[in-house]
């Protein structure tokens, strides 16, 4: 039996889609961020040593990170659906986005979490403006024009397609589906209405309803 060790509000959320698209029967374990620091619990290192989601088990096999859980799942249970056809350049772009993700999205998204925070953390009242200066200096000089660029070249791809590879959904949709969701929750997207439509169109997916049906409450902080 395949198992899901889903945390909430976190990629995980895009194994549970990916197993609804392709039909296959799965379990959830259930994990919930601790409310002070918003982390995973200690307990998710019993499944993995990094103690991260999602992780999925399927008999004896453990594997960790979205893009190999993905493709795992779409190689093992597919039968050729959520894989790009057998053009080159589809392969290709299968392969790009499935890495762009993770590799180049979601860092500066995540930074930017981060600085966030850091401006309204608790501290030493001496040391707020300086912390809150450096914060909003980062992010109006790296961050902010980094993520934009993003954006705009993801926007350019879209407009052009309904799906991020070929004309059909793949793994690489759902992969890319977090960040892309985060952006638009964020107001990061801005007037972007290829992304907005994007989303729109697979959140209406049966099966993308079913996932969260599933995994419970989901929600971007």
């Amino acid at each position: 039996m395949i198992t899901v060790h889903h945390l909430n509000n976190s990629r995980s959320q895009r194994v549970l889609w990916m197993l609804e698209e392709l039909g296959e029967a799965y379990e959830i374990q259930r994990y919930e961020r601790n409310p002070e620091t918003m982390l995973a619990p200690e307990s998710l290192k019993a499944v993995h040593p990094l103690g991260k989601s999602p992780v999925l088990t399927d008999g004896e096999l453990t594997i960790a990170e979205s893009g190999a859980i993905l493709e795992y799942l779409a190689d093992t249970y597919g039968d050729g659906m959520m894989r790009p056809g057998d053009e080159p350049q589809e392969r290709i772009d299968y392969r790009y986005w499935m890495h762009y993700s993770e590799g180049s999205l979601m860092p500066p998204l995540v930074m930017r979490l981060v600085f966030e925070k850091i401006k309204n953390s608790p501290m030493p009242f001496f040391a707020k403006p300086i912390a809150r200066q450096i914060a909003d200096k980062t992010q109006s000089t790296f961050l902010a024009p980094q993520i934009q660029r993003h954006l705009d070249f993801i926007e350019a791809h879209l407009k052009e397609r309904s799906w991020f590879v070929g004309d059909r959904l793949t793994a690489a949709d759902v992969q890319m589906s977090f960040p892309l969701e985060a952006s638009v929750a964020r107001g990061t997207v801005g007037n972007r209405p290829a992304i907005r439509d994007y989303v729109a169109r697979y959140q209406a997916r049966p099966a993308y309803q079913r996932a969260l049906e599933a995994g419970g409450e989901y929600a971007f902080a």
